[in-house]
């Protein structure tokens, strides 16, 4: 699979900009591009996706263990002629306090790919070359394989620092001026999703293409890609993740599993007793049969819309691989869950944007409330748990939590060690997971009579709300690292469609 990293010494140097245009220019071509982003970020892959017409994935060493960065970067580049990896921060950034697990550097050494460093020439020039030298020697695993110099003031600023990096052997496969509109807008979390502005998405994208077009050579890198050697090993696939989620469940006490469990998993252990599971849900014992003892496929409704963006395209595919058939709705504009919801997943994005718009919509607040009354899973992430609670600033939403929540100006962000403390769709107790924090709200209280998490790293809290059949929290989670997750919540929701 030809591949390329796309890197650079720091956040704002124009990573986004580089690989967005380059999946564009090359889909222009009639390639096939992947698209795939290092780190937790839900927005880059939405240019990603637009760019390429094909999904944006993230590829999360911390989220969902090193060892399954190569499978889930196969998986999602089956089918293309290339593959653009877009990474995080700086080219070694990664967990705080871990060394490089989830750097772009790490992502790059066991993808085997090599590495094109974006290089903010605004204000250097000679200087260039020792940055460029730093980031190359640094780690001898790494290939820096060539530089794009991006914001340049003028042809004599790109003369100096061509001649500057002639001396490092790194070379220069791309010069890009500084443009005032080149970018895309901005608020609080970072860019706006390119699901809220669609057509100026779709125009921003068309003119990162160009830019990229006229200063990059395409010829070249493409051929760098092409260079990368063959990526070994197993291929990651939803229902075999499905399948032997199940089977560790239904293994008996004190069998040997067949591989051992990753500590960043959660869910896949044993499901909780019947009794336990009726205390909470009402559901009794057959929430948590195999599907094929029921009458069919349980509907599974994920929010969806310009105010619920953020999702990792393999959630839906571990879903649907468990036994859901997967339906997508808006909460701006339907009404009405989809026919038959058994389950319901609200993920992440920017409800305080819209929250007058969902607010309004009172037939589907009260279907949602409705819903989780009567017990059935629902697995809210952040926005999710925003729209759960009773109101969002100031302005009535689902009230299914007895919380209140609004927007803040402290910017909450970070890897997350957790564990689980009570019951719920999503893990038993006593699971562990990690999983990761960014928003500008809060809610209050925090944590409700029975917690979602108890948070171990950065600093020691509980977290979230379980209640019923509802696991509210602001941890984000991506199920590939933990696919009995999915498992559980279908088979929870397999119980209730019965």
């Amino acid at each position: 699979m030809p591949r390329l990293v796309i890197a650079a010494p720091a956040s704002g140097s124009g990573k986004t900009t580089v690989a967005t245009g380059l999946i564009a220019a090359y889909a222009g071509r009639g390639l096939t591009v992947s698209p795939h982003k290092v780190g937790p970020d839900y927005i880059d892959p939405g240019y990603h996706a637009l760019a390429a017409g094909r999904p944006g994935r993230n590829l999360d060493a911390y989220l969902c263990g090193p060892e399954r960065i190569a499978p889930l970067f196969l998986h999602g580049a089956a089918g293309a002629d290339l593959a653009v990896v877009e990474g995080v921060m700086g080219l070694y950034d990664g967990a705080a306090g871990q060394g490089e697990l989830a750097s772009t550097a790490q992502v790059a050494k066991v993808l085997r790919a090599p590495v094109v460093l974006v290089v903010d020439a605004s204000s250097q020039s000679r200087s260039v070359a020792a940055l460029v030298h730093g980031f190359a020697s640094w780690d001898p695993e790494v290939r820096l394989a060539g530089v794009i110099l991006n914001k340049l003031g003028s042809e004599r600023h790109e003369e100096l620092l061509r001649e500057a990096l002639d001396e490092s052997g790194v070379p220069v496969l791309g010069a890009l001026r500084r443009s005032p509109d080149a970018g895309t807008p901005s608020r609080h979390l970072g860019l706006v999703p390119a699901a809220e502005r669609r057509a100026e998405a779709v125009a921003s994208v068309a003119a990162l293409a160009a830019r990229v077009r006229a200063g990059c050579d395409l010829d070249a890198l493409y051929a760098l890609a092409r260079g990368a050697p063959p990526l070994p090993g197993p291929v990651w696939d939803p229902a075999r993740e499905a399948r032997e989620a199940r089977e560790a469940r239904e293994a008996p006490p004190g069998a040997a599993p067949a591989e051992e469990t990753p500590v960043t998993g959660a869910g896949a252990g044993p499901a909780p007793p019947a009794a336990a599971a009726r205390g909470a849900s009402g559901r009794g014992a057959g929430a948590r049969r195999d599907r094929r003892d029921g009458p069919g496929r349980p509907v599974v409704a994920v929010a969806g819309g310009p105010a619920f963006t953020f999702s990792y395209t393999e959630h839906a595919e571990l879903l649907t691989a468990a036994g859901a058939d997967v339906v997508t709705f808006d909460p701006l504009h339907d009404e009405k869950l989809p026919p038959g919801t058994a389950g319901l997943v609200v993920g992440g994005g920017f409800p305080e944007m819209y929250a007058p718009e969902l607010s309004a919509n009172e037939p589907l607040r009260e279907a949602v409330a409705a819903l989780a009354a009567g017990g059935a899973p629902v697995a809210a992430e952040c926005a999710g748990l925003l729209y759960l609670a009773r109101s969002l600033d100031g302005r009535p939403m689902c009230g299914v939590l007895d919380a209140e929540a609004r927007m803040t100006e402290r910017l909450t962000l970070g890897y997350r060690e957790a564990v689980a403390l009570s019951d719920g769709p999503l893990a038993p107790v006593g699971a562990r997971l990690r999983g990761h924090e960014f928003h500008r709200t809060v809610i209050e209280p925090g944590a409700g009579a029975a917690p979602a998490w108890g948070l171990h790293r950065p600093s020691r809290r509980v977290e979230g709300f379980v209640q019923r059949g509802v696991h509210a929290s602001y941890i984000h989670l991506h199920w590939a690292g933990a696919p009995g997750t999915a498992r559980r919540f279908v088979e929870w929701c397999a119980g209730r469609a019965r």
